[in-house]
């Protein structure tokens, strides 16, 4: 299979990097969520209570996913407008 001519080795790299860390950050938010709910040693304080990076983690990834639910939106709203626009007009 042949790569576009856009598509080489190292955007691909870069790729695959930007994927992992976006892994680790869902991992950090995940281990966020869980000590919230359920800790697992009452008497170890690192387990009990979430990082301030494990925070930032899971408010990045809200804010993230909502941005991203907000532009479909968005996008949904402009198609909307432009077929009911040529409806009109047609």
């Amino acid at each position: 299979m042949a790569l576009a001519p856009s598509v080489t080795a190292e955007s691909l790299a870069l790729q695959a990097c930007d994927d992992l860390d976006s892994f680790h950050m869902v991992r950090r938010a995940y281990a966020c969520i869980e000590k919230l709910i359920v800790p697992q040693h009452v008497n170890d304080t690192d387990d009990v209570y979430p990082t301030r990076t494990e925070l930032g983690a899971l408010v990045r990834l809200v804010n993230e996913e909502l941005q991203r639910r907000i532009e479909a939106a968005e996008a949904t709203l402009q198609s909307l407008r432009a077929a009911a626009g040529d409806a009109q007009r047609g």
